[in-house]
């Protein structure tokens, strides 16, 4: 920013590049509508008045709201590159994205951090991240990296990290483990902030990890547990993704007192969401169809977040904040006609502009050191009933039960009649052929099997199925693939979407990846599995820091005791 330029002609005394005249302006401050001309001069608002300009458009009376903020988001999750994220979101609205790497960290370590904030630089919107703290989220499973303290500390100053990214350690928080409280407090220490990951923590518990410094968090599942954390001077975090959709059951805990600590997250969202629902437009939308003030629903989108990360020029239209703006011709039904980025018309009616240049890629490392000749996926049973991981449809959260175990010649069998696969977890980061197996309950699958190298937190192999030789044909083609989803059947590939960035993205377009997901969705579906994204909910179930019963290449891990349980229970 020219200071000198902006607040000459925020006097009136040289013309703007741009006005946006007749428009109908969201105060996120007040909270008010008010009628005005919006100023810019390079990329920045100079002022809201009766300005002269190089060029002037005539709004027609439209309201114009700042752009959209998404406060936690982990980008690999979309399966898209950078830039293809990039472009796929601006169109949506959301103009600035504060994405924690925590997935392509825990591949490829620091590398994987440099990739991302290299990938982001030169993008048609603002990409800030914040700095994992756990990589990996735990010892209970082979990671591709370990980032410490020092590792970190080689981040944490650069000015395009906002925060530690959730801290998903929250026994070691609570605990006060050294190595924990050194990440902590390389952020402290400048001064930014902390954001939380604590699902199910409350009480004393509770108090102990606020009192380290973490500030936000984005797992709540009740309102109940969100007014917990707010009294407790939290700011939280609502997410509505693909995996996991927390809006309905906290929206009771926005009101006019509250709403203020309180914004929107995505986490983790799946492409075909993201091209036909939309983005943080459909979290906004959703919460004004449920009858939330859209005044509200947009300040949640844009000064919240702005103000809890320490952006100054950004989440609000007023002078020296940048010009990040939606034209949306109905407040209602959240229609956006125009989004302008740094004062720069970017997306129209949906699509991007076709003269928005791409930043050149960035060449990635290959993360993919696994063969299938080592894998085998047979369970010796060691006892008559088996614990199952119970599948919650919308939720990353599990619940734990027990089941007859299905035996034939002293093997442990998947018995899809009532609803029980076989899952297991095979280590790609080290070569060892570690592999986790047990069995799950909630996927719905009659026959074949669909896997996965997007599997959090460290990214191994996830496979689910019917019969151990589809298992093998499934995860076989996620390795030749270098990385990616499979969906096999009657020993024959059905499926597949190939992610080489790191056995997480794709560098194709979202126009091409979508209709290879929908043909695996389609794939599952006919196999007999009835949630809405099998691929997503299977990448969770190998996440050991998310309650309650979860599977890694190391075996069964009980969440709520931090512990390994046997598949077989005496």
């Amino acid at each position: 920013m020219n200071l000198r330029e902006i607040i000459t002609v925020a006097r009136g005394d040289s013309p703007a590049d741009l006005v946006l005249a007749n428009a109908r302006i969201i105060d996120v401050f007040s909270g008010e509508i008010v009628p005005g001309n919006i100023a810019i001069k390079s990329g920045y608002i100079a002022g809201i008045g009766a300005y002269r300009a190089a060029e002037t458009v005539d709004l027609g009376n439209r309201i114009v709201a700042p752009g959209f903020i998404d406060a936690h988001v982990h980008i690999e999750s979309s399966m898209m590159s950078v830039t293809e994220f990039a472009r796929t979101i601006l169109a949506r609205g959301t103009t600035t994205v504060v994405a924690d790497p925590h997935e392509i960290a825990n591949v490829l370590g620091a590398e994987g951090i440099r990739y991302m904030l290299e990938s982001g630089k030169n993008q048609p919107l603002n990409i800030y991240f914040t700095l994992s703290s756990c990589v990996p989220a735990t010892d209970m499973e082979t990671a591709g990296a370990r980032l410490t303290a020092d590792d970190l500390a080689a981040f944490i100053g650069h000015d395009r990290i906002l925060a530690l990214a959730e801290m998903m350690n929250f026994p070691g928080v609570i605990q006060a483990d050294p190595d924990v409280l050194r990440k902590i407090n390389l952020a402290r220490n400048l001064h930014k902030p902390i954001d939380g990951h604590s699902p199910g923590v409350s009480g004393m518990a509770l108090n102990a990890y606020i009192a380290a410094g973490i500030s936000s968090d984005h797992e709540c599942i009740t309102a109940e547990e969100a007014q917990e954390r707010l009294r407790a001077g939290m700011h939280i975090m609502v997410r509505e993704g693909t995996g996991a959709k927390n809006l309905d059951l906290l929206l009771p805990a926005v009101n006019q007192h509250t709403c203020r600590r309180m914004m929107w997250c995505t986490d983790d969202r799946h492409p075909h969401d993201l091209r036909e629902e939309g983005h943080i437009d459909y979290i906004v939308r959703s919460a004004v169809r449920k009858g939330l003030d859209p005044r509200t629903a947009i300040q949640m989108a844009t000064i919240n977040p702005a103000d809890y990360f320490g952006l100054k020029d950004a989440g609000a239209i007023a002078p020296g904040r940048k010009a990040d703006l939606l034209v949306i011709s109905d407040l209602k039904t959240l229609h956006i006609f125009q989004v302008y980025c740094h004062g720069r018309l970017v997306a129209q009616e949906g699509a991007v502009s076709p003269q928005l240049e791409k930043p050149a890629p960035v060449e990635v490392p290959q993360s993919m050191n696994v063969s299938v000749a080592d894998i085998d996926f047979a369970i010796l049973a060691d006892g008559d009933r088996i614990r199952l991981i119970e599948v919650i449809p919308d939720q990353i959260i599990t619940r734990s039960s027990q089941a007859q175990a299905r035996v034939a010649d002293g093997m442990a069998l998947a018995d899809p009649q009532r609803d029980i696969l076989k899952i297991a977890v095979v280590d790609r980061h080290t070569g060892s052929g570690s592999t986790g197996k047990a069995f799950v309950r909630g996927l719905g699958l009659k026959k074949g099997a669909i896997a996965s190298s997007v599997a959090h937190d460290s990214h191994n192999i996830i496979v689910a199925g019917a019969d151990d030789g589809d298992m093998h044909t499934a995860v076989e083609a996620v390795i030749k693939m270098k990385g990616g989803l499979a969906a096999a059947s009657d020993g024959s590939l059905r499926a597949s979407l190939p992610l080489p960035i790191a056995g997480l993205m794709s560098d194709a377009p979202v126009e091409t990846i979508c209709p290879k997901l929908d043909h695996l969705l389609e794939a599952a579906r006919e196999f007999g599995c009835t949630l809405s994204d099998p691929f997503m909910t299977l990448s969770f179930l190998a996440l050991p820091v998310i309650p309650s019963l979860k599977i890694t290449d190391k075996g069964l891990v009980d969440v709520d005791k931090f512990s390994f349980v046997p598949l077989f229970v005496e």
